[in-house]
């Protein structure tokens, strides 16, 4: 989200200023492209945000298109790219970066965990709202060819849809997200 705000504070496009900042790195801005030319333009009435992200030896770019309606945050649509090496089994990329970005929406978006007299007080799934498929936004997931050595790819699809998600609803709302979760 803070490279948003830096793009905001200099008055250019999020898009073309993360395009800058990654000329120098082929690898990154490959990813990155593929995620942004794979989402196309911005559907009418939603709102986009974007974040690339590396970990585990993996480089992950999501596009998250979303909805406000009355205050209330509806994920429509992720695009992601991920350049994780070498792939093996292209179907489970796939489904990894789609569950991990899922999971990361569910967190963000109703997961709470408060603490009482010291005791944390939801204990299991069935005190603590999870995100329910009905709220599931579609997801594409594209893969960079690579020949890099492999990379993870069991938690990378987490991280970047969270900075996605805070920069969607600045874009559609010009509120900053500063706590989780959102909901």
């Amino acid at each position: 989200c803070f490279i948003d705000e830096l793009a905001h504070a200099a008055g250019e496009d999020p898009i073309d200023y993360r395009r800058k900042l990654l000329a120098h790195n082929p690898r990154f801005l490959a990813v990155f492209e593929l995620a942004v030319s794979n989402a196309g333009p911005v559907p009418p009435g939603l709102s986009r945000g974007v974040a690339l992200f590396e970990s585990f030896g993996s480089i992950v770019a999501e596009v998250l298109d979303l909805e406000v309606i009355d205050g209330v945050v509806f994920p429509r649509h992720i695009t992601a790219a991920v350049d994780c090496g070498m792939v093996v089994h292209p179907r489970t990329v796939e489904l990894q970066i789609m569950s991990a970005a899922t999971m990361g929406l569910s967190s963000a978006l109703h997961e709470r965990i408060s603490f009482k007299d010291g005791a944390a007080q939801q204990t299991n799934f069935h005190q603590n709202m999870l995100l329910q498929m009905k709220e599931a936004p579609s997801v594409a997931v594209h893969i960079v060819p690579s020949a890099e050595p492999p990379g993870g790819v069991g938690e990378v699809g987490l991280p970047p849809i969270l900075g996605a998600l805070g920069n969607a609803i600045f874009a559609a709302t010009g509120k900053r997200i500063r706590t989780l979760p959102v909901g």
